[in-house]
């Protein structure tokens, strides 16, 4: 039996080796692209080790995020998402302060909300494509270059947004720039790919990341 969509998702199969911080701001870096992002809940405790609730503003947002990231390789795992049980009970009782919001009765829409944001995201990556090719865009390489990053960026964020694509070799931050990465692949067919899919995805709400091949 489905569990009813709600502003909650649970995760499990989170790798219990990372720290509960990290943990968190890593999921808020992959997640707050699908909406605004109330409170992730993260526990280390022996009952509730691999596991977070990610509470969302809006249930559209939940259902994207959970439809979009369902084993996603997260610290190599694959996550396992659903909807919480219970939009906000298990919260409550597991933080012992959130605050019971009235339950709305109006549903959304979850495949009309989905094809409006698919197509948001194409045409806005097209966007990209065309604001790069129009600013001196370079020819094809192996190793692309990432511009305007969050302070909180980190290696592990960004290699778990690139190793899902074929080819992935590493990511090289820049000392004292917290803006800017490079990201290498095999061959530049595969880092194409990556550039393409990757093109103006926001790590946080108000950085799109911007990705063009670096020089050779």
């Amino acid at each position: 039996m489905d569990i009813r969509p709600n502003h909650t998702i649970y995760i499990n199969n989170l790798n219990e080796k990372i720290n509960k911080e990290e943990l968190k701001k890593s999921l808020y870096a992959i997640f707050s692209q699908f909406g605004q992002i109330l409170d992730i809940v993260a526990y280390k405790t022996l009952k509730m080790r691999g596991q977070a609730f990610i509470i969302f503003k809006e249930i559209s947002s939940a259902t994207n995020a959970m439809r979009t990231m369902q084993g996603f390789p997260f610290y190599d795992k694959p996550m396992h998402i659903n909807y919480s049980k219970t939009d906000s009970d298990m919260i409550a009782k597991l933080k012992g302060t959130f605050q019971e919001r009235p339950k709305r009765v109006k549903q959304p829409k979850p495949v009309q909300t989905e094809d409006k944001k698919a197509k948001k995201l194409k045409s806005a990556g097209e966007v990209g494509a065309t604001n790069n090719s129009a600013t001196a865009e370079q020819p094809p390489n192996q190793i692309l270059f990432l511009t305007n990053l969050p302070e909180e960026t980190n290696e592990m964020m960004l290699s778990m947004l690139f190793n899902q694509f074929p080819g992935f070799k590493e990511v090289r931050l820049v000392p004292n720039r917290h803006d800017i990465a490079f990201v290498e692949f095999a061959s530049e067919l595969q880092s194409g790919a990556a550039r393409e899919a990757l093109q103006g995805f926001k790590i946080t709400p108000t950085h799109a990341m911007k990705i063009s091949f670096a020089k050779k």
